[in-house]
């Protein structure tokens, strides 16, 4: 979603407050600041609670840091083929209006007395750049200084930080907010978040920062609403390594690039004939969603002129029904089809929703004596309910929600007497992504007339556990979300189960408990979703890339 957007989502007041939490930016530029230290910049000046205070500007980098003219050759190259996006343009914040105090050797010029009156009353300091404050001068900030894990991994003009994942085939590739505070000074980490690793070391890096913006705002959020830090989080909290790619690693990375090259480009070319669609599969069994056991299923074969994904069982006059997104070798755009399930197979009884928009995840559910569906319709730009009027093919819009925004895999719940709506939004600027983050609603029913957000949206900032994989299910007084495992470079690599284990407007607290990777059949690549129902249960699983 636009910048824009995602400042409304946050319920920004136009009111002052008595106390904004005040923050000092370290940086080592004047001009020229990436999209993310922009981004997050004209985040902070958009938002009521918060002033930027004093920005301290850091020495040139030392000559230690300078790398080997093939990292600096190689990031440029790649950055001018496949890491170009739009500038970003902030609203709220102007560079040049800021006054920019030198400091280097450990001090402000003038001495720690300057550094400490330009720090008087800051709460914390935001360091976009490698080299942060003195450590004498921590204990002046309640809140600390605060660094992103990448911040380190640059020299001038060129960043490794996505080169290392790429090059190790990492599954995940790691963003930690660190905090550095007190007196003598130590070091905690505030949040943690994982990202699918990319082809692209260039993409790679500018993924996880931009990411780095949402986990940020949500982070001063807290302080702003709490006064407090959030908890630590259990693991290493050092600094990544700063390990330069070696002139090796480079050749071997340039090898590796190639291929994924070709490879898309191939994949490219297979949808302009008519082919290339990923294709999926069906399996079934007996069981819920805390003893299945895949290893047990039996196959549904897709059929040649249907392929199935994103499966929903319902039960209905004695009979059980599956709901799935469809679509033909070849073709990109999906509709809802319905089938009944005969044994263990499928018989096929038709189209039950089809848009000019794709189509997929027909999230259905009773209420109040009705039957309704929540496809996902990011393309439409907004969140559609449907009820039915003639089981199963008849369908007619029943209300509509967050406008403008592209919403994915959203599910409806009722828990301990409230409703929940659970999304998967994107907070972007060059990379849409619907795998990353977790947006929680409390809402009044499938009306959705009344949306209020949770406190600490996104309540997930994670490829590897954010996105919804089914509907929600509750099972002696616990709640459990099925969540997408996105990892290994494959969308929909994984299921994860977790278990919910607080939810209201101001907390969420969510643990996995099970994980399912698609090793339980032979021949499968990833499977990412489940449902229940009627003793039965059901997931995808992929065939190809």
């Amino acid at each position: 979603m636009p910048d824009n957007v995602a400042v409304q989502l946050e319920e920004v007041s136009p009111h002052p407050v008595a106390q904004p939490v005040r923050i000092g930016v370290v940086t080592d530029r004047t001009d020229g600041f990436e999209n993310w230290q922009l981004r997050v910049l004209d985040r902070i000046a958009a938002d009521y609670r918060f002033r930027l205070d004093v920005f301290l500007l850091t020495p040139e980098q030392p000559a230690e840091r300078k790398v080997s003219s093939l990292l600096s050759l190689a990031s440029r190259l790649e950055r001018a083929a496949l890491g170009r996006q739009p500038v970003f343009v902030p609203q709220h914040f102007d560079p040049g209006a800021q006054r920019f105090e030198h400091f280097g050797g450990g001090a402000v010029r003038g001495g720690t007395e300057r550094l400490t009156a330009l720090l008087k009353d800051t709460d914390l300091v935001l360091c976009l750049c490698a080299e942060g404050l003195p450590a004498e001068a921590l204990h002046l900030l309640p809140f600390g200084e605060w660094h992103l894990s990448f911040s380190t991994q640059s020299s001038g003009d060129v960043d490794w930080s996505g080169y290392q994942g790429v090059i190790e085939k990492q599954p995940s590739t790691g963003l930690r907010l660190l905090v550095r505070r007190g007196d003598p000074a130590g070091t905690l980490c505030i949040a943690s978040s994982a990202f699918n690793t990319k082809f692209s070391a260039v993409r790679n890096g500018d993924f996880v920062k931009e990411r780095a913006v949402t986990l940020v705002m949500r982070e001063l959020g807290r302080i702003a609403d709490t006064g407090r830090l959030g908890d630590a989080v259990a693991g290493d909290v050092e600094d990544c390594p700063e390990t330069v790619p070696s002139d090796v690693d480079l050749l071997r990375y340039g090898y590796s690039l190639s291929s994924a090259l070709l490879g898309r480009a191939g994949k490219a070319l297979m949808s302009r004939v008519g082919g290339g669609s990923a294709v999926w599969t069906l399996y079934t069994g007996r069981g819920a969603i805390d003893d299945f056991d895949p290893r047990q299923a039996v196959e549904i074969v897709p059929d040649d002129d249907e392929i199935r994904a994103d499966p929903f069982i319902l039960e209905h006059e004695g009979e059980c029904y599956l709901f799935y997104e469809a679509y033909a070798q070849g073709q990109h755009k999906a509709h809802i089809a319905v089938s009944r399930f005969v044994g263990d197979r499928l018989e096929r009884l038709g189209v039950a929703l089809e848009c000019d928009h794709h189509l997929s995840y027909p999230f259905i559910f009773r209420h109040g004596g009705d039957l309704f569906m929540m496809p996902e319709t990011n393309q439409a730009r907004r969140l559609e309910v449907w009820r039915c009027i003639d089981f199963p093919l008849r369908w007619e819009l029943y209300s509509t929600a967050l406008e403008g925004l592209s919403a994915a895999d959203s599910t409806l719940t009722f828990f301990q007497g409230r409703w929940w709506l659970f999304t998967n939004l994107s907070d972007f600027h060059a990379y849409e992504d619907h795998c990353s983050e977790l947006h929680v609603f409390e809402v009044d029913g499938p009306a959705l007339s009344k949306i209020v957000p949770h406190k600490r949206n996104p309540v997930v900032i994670d490829s590897t556990l954010a996105r919804n994989a089914g509907r929600m299910f509750e099972r002696g007084g616990r709640l459990y979300r099925p969540s997408q495992r996105n990892e290994h470079g494959i969308y929909g690599y994984g299921l994860n189960i977790m278990e919910i284990e607080q939810l209201d407007l101001e907390t969420y607290r969510e643990r996995c408990i099970r994980t399912i990777t698609p090793d339980f059949k032979s021949g499968l690549m990833g499977c990412h979703h489940f449902d229940a129902g009627g003793g039965r249960y059901v997931i995808d699983a992929r065939l190809t890339l």
